[in-house]
């Protein structure tokens, strides 16, 4: 009697189909979608064009199975590497091979250590020195993506020769993988360009007339591997704040007519500093080619302020030394005086020829030498090839601001004399000085945040406008002049895309899915078996039945 009943059952009111799909779906269905899928923001290595050559990555997209750097072996992985382990020698692998990079950074760079540190900058340097095809992407580590790295380190790594051929076979079909998929829109040069260059004047005084110029630079753009994770802490947010606090100790004492000083000082922020100095190089061409490169053509020196806080010496850069008794030399002697009040600080001069065949300057200052305008550099490092002016490793945690105040304070002090034509230590004292709070905020407020030059070209920055609306509260006719990329032939150019949401996936090795395909196959061939022969079946169940009640 059961028998018939569940006969009824199958063909009435369940229907075939659900005994083929359901184990189905069961078999393959997450235990938790939720579990399965991660989201973490990812930012992408650098793409710009300088002088008609490429530089970083050309390519956004990802979809692709990730894989350790000991497990990876197509084009169609990403290698997924802590940047600890990550080589100049993998990278270079890396790139011509594999379908993409996932670099994966300490959540707090302090702890590295200064090997890790020296491996990083030569690590960096190698990423930039060439075009590269294939994506590139860094992300901060978390619990999550450090799991995650774990995890594909263990069960996909190929170098474990300690388990059988079976224990390897029935790993490769059972071990959790990941898929990255970073989808991005196309990165396409971006529109509208502008980089900003902000000027300020304070006006001088002088008796016969005729007043001479100073003018005082710094850019204030950041550069490093990653746009989005370039602070640029030292260079060159420290060679801005020293300006800045330039700006405030000295329009304080031009506020006073009794106090002002016998130059004209011009203050000078340029953009694309980190892209052989674009905003100082469009700055000069208007002015020496307009009715105001007047008081430029009749500058005293130009002084450039470029990474001020790495060391305990301080270094005046110039193509061309000085004459004696040039006002640059003069005050080059007033530096030297003053450092000789600070312990084991040093001041040395270094001179540099401007290499015209280089594509790039060394220093923002050669830009106005050029021009024929005396000009220096001044910097605690000695050479324009260190690779701290441009690293992700140049945070504010890494910038040692008494060291920047001092050094403040001596060029504040040089200037100051020369200026007023006073004995050392004379204008500031108690009332006026340099502050550490000014200085701090200045570098708090900078270095919180990315100013690589693709993400300050928009015309209405906040970080722009602030520079700006600082430059309003202290000097004279502040004014911006934008530097754009010549539309036929351009300079430089952008690329949008600097950072983007990667998702992973936790996926089975696509040898599981063709051992799970074979199983469906089999299933659903017996199924089909089943239903087939089910009458056959039913009739020997119904004639074992009979034969049991006929015995009872």
């Amino acid at each position: 009697m059961w028998l018939e009943e569940a006969e009824e059952i199958f063909k009435g009111y369940l229907p075939y189909y659900v005994l083929v799909f359901l184990p189905i779906f069961i078999l393959v269905a997450p235990a938790s979608p939720v579990i399965a899928s991660h989201e973490f923001p990812v930012y992408r290595m650098q793409h710009f064009d300088l002088h008609g050559v490429s530089h970083g990555c050309r390519s956004a997209a990802v979809s692709l199975e990730a894989r350790s750097l000991t497990g990876w072996t197509t084009s169609r992985h990403c290698v997924v590497v802590k940047l600890q382990d990550l080589t100049v020698d993998h990278f270079r692998h890396i790139r011509t091979k594999a379908g993409a990079l996932l670099v994966v950074i300490p959540n707090n760079l302090l702890l590295l250590t200064p090997e890790e540190k020296e491996h990083l900058l030569i690590l960096e340097d190698a990423m930039l020195a060439q075009e590269i095809s294939i994506p590139v992407y860094f992300s901060t580590a978390t619990p999550d993506l450090s799991l995650i790295v774990e995890e594909i380190s263990q069960s996909l790594a190929t170098d474990d020769k300690t388990k059988s051929a079976f224990e390897s076979m029935v790993t490769s079909i059972s071990a959790n993988g990941y898929q990255v998929i970073i989808n991005p829109k196309s990165p396409n040069q971006k529109t509208d360009i502008k980089i900003a260059t902000i000027q300020g004047f304070l006006v001088g005084q002088s008796n016969d007339g005729k007043t001479p110029t100073i003018a005082v630079v710094a850019h204030y753009d950041s550069f490093g591997v990653a746009p989005e994770l370039s602070f640029g802490a030292d260079s060159n947010a420290s060679g801005v704040s020293m300006l800045l606090e330039l700006v405030r100790l000295f329009s304080t004492l031009y506020s006073d007519p009794r106090t002002r000083g016998k130059y004209n000082i011009v203050f000078l922020l340029t953009g694309g500093g980190k892209l052989n100095y674009q905003g100082s190089k469009k700055w000069l061409e208007d002015q020496l080619d307009s009715l105001d490169g007047t008081i430029i053509q009749e500058a005293a020196y130009v002084m450039c302020l470029d990474t001020l806080a790495a060391g305990d010496s301080l270094y005046m850069h110039v193509s061309k030394p000085p004459k004696e008794g040039a006002p640059a030399a003069i005050f080059y002697k007033n530096m030297k005086s003053v450092s000789e009040r600070y312990p084991k600080i040093t001041t040395e001069g270094v001179h540099k020829k401007i290499n015209l065949a280089e594509d790039l300057l060394a220093w923002e200052h050669e830009r106005f030498s050029i021009r024929r305008l005396p000009a220096f550099t001044l910097s605690s490092l000695k050479s324009h090839k260190d690779p701290l002016r441009g690293t992700i490793l140049d945070t504010k945690q890494n910038t040692d601001l008494d060291r920047l105040k001092r050094n403040t304070e001596i060029v504040a002090e040089a200037l100051a004399s020369q200026i007023y034509n006073v004995s050392l230590g004379e204008v500031f004292g108690k009332s006026l000085k340099v502050e550490m709070s000014s200085i701090d905020a200045w570098m708090d407020y900078l270095s919180t945040q990315p100013r690589a030059a693709q993400i300050l070209c928009q015309k209405d920055n906040a970080v722009v406008n602030f520079l700006k609306d600082t430059f309003s509260k202290y000097l004279r006719d502040v004014r911006i002049s934008y530097a754009t990329p010549d539309k036929r032939d351009p300079d430089f150019m952008f690329y949008d895309v600097t950072k983007s949401v990667m998702n992973v996936y936790s996926v089975k090795p696509a040898v599981f899915d063709l051992v799970l395909t074979c199983v469906i196959v089999l299933y659903l061939l017996g199924v089909y078996a089943f239903i087939q022969k089910f009458p056959s079946v039913y009739s020997a169940v119904c004639n074992l039945t009979k034969g049991r009640k006929k015995i009872n």
